[in-house]
């Protein structure tokens, strides 16, 4: 079996409308399990409606996310890059465009001597990168 690396993604309390962004972005399955619906609701009382944990399916990504920090607050994107390698140069830059509504382009796609490479912000402050073996036009 093939190892694969999955990120996950650490929220204040917008972690189900980040998800719904990136499954707008990304397409595929969106499964959420707020506390509410968990066997713990009981014991944590005004989270209810927090998510405890969510999972996007799409073809080969996978991206886990959660409302559930253990202490402190999330700082999201300080210390994650999420990439997007390997398939079409095509559906590389489908990805790029959407998931740079509402954030910041730090390099735009761009070809290199490696194929396609570029990168941002996303608008919840996490940082993408993308790159194709493809190079493009």
């Amino acid at each position: 079996m093939t190892m694969t690396l999955t990120p996950y993604l650490s929220f204040n309390g917008n972690c189900e409308e980040a998800m719904k962004f990136y499954q707008s972005c990304l397409g595929g399955d969106l499964d959420l399990q707020k506390v509410g619906d968990s066997p713990v609701a009981e014991h944590m009382k005004g989270k209810e409606d927090q998510v405890m944990h969510s999972m996007l399916k799409s073809g080969a990504i996978v991206l886990m996310a959660s409302d559930m920090i253990m202490e402190g607050t999330a700082t999201p994107g300080t210390n994650v890059t999420l990439t997007l390698s390997g398939g079409s140069l095509a559906d590389l830059k489908t990805y790029f465009e959407k998931l740079s509504e509402g954030g910041k382009i730090r390099q735009p796609l761009q070809t290199t001597f490696f194929g396609t490479y570029g990168d941002l912000v996303d608008k919840y402050g996490f940082a993408w990168a993308f790159q194709s073996d493809e190079k493009g036009e």
